[in-house]
């Protein structure tokens, strides 16, 4: 008799992934950013409730994952803007659909919540 095979190892791809958008800002960050290359400030005032530490946390954790490019301009005073890469253009494909998703559930998941 074999043991059934793992199907959600640690180091697994799809994992990676779900870590990446699983924390509270990630995904909120990406899809603030699907319209095109935003300046930090900007991004913070359409966002709403984030700090500007964790705002900058969250920009430099996607940089380093490749989901967003930034683009440091030599001006006075100097600029910075943000934007998405192709995999964080494409990661918007499954955050939309996590979003309808919610958007339809999201009634009966808080009314279950309040009975639990």
């Amino acid at each position: 008799m074999t043991d059934a095979p793992q199907k959600f190892f640690a180091d697994c791809q799809a994992r990676v992934a779900a870590d990446l958008i699983s924390g509270t800002w990630s995904a909120v960050v990406l899809y603030a950013l699907a319209d095109g290359p935003v300046r930090p400030g900007v991004l913070r005032a359409q966002i709403g409730g984030i700090s500007q530490k964790v705002l900058t946390e969250t920009l430099r954790r996607l940089e380093q994952h490749g989901l967003v490019q930034r683009d440091r301009y030599a001006e006075a005073p100097p600029r910075v803007e943000y934007s998405l890469t192709v995999p964080g253009r494409d990661l918007l494909i499954p955050i939309r659909a996590l979003g309808d998703w919610a958007d339809k559930h999201a009634e009966s998941l808080m009314d279950a919540a309040d009975t639990a």
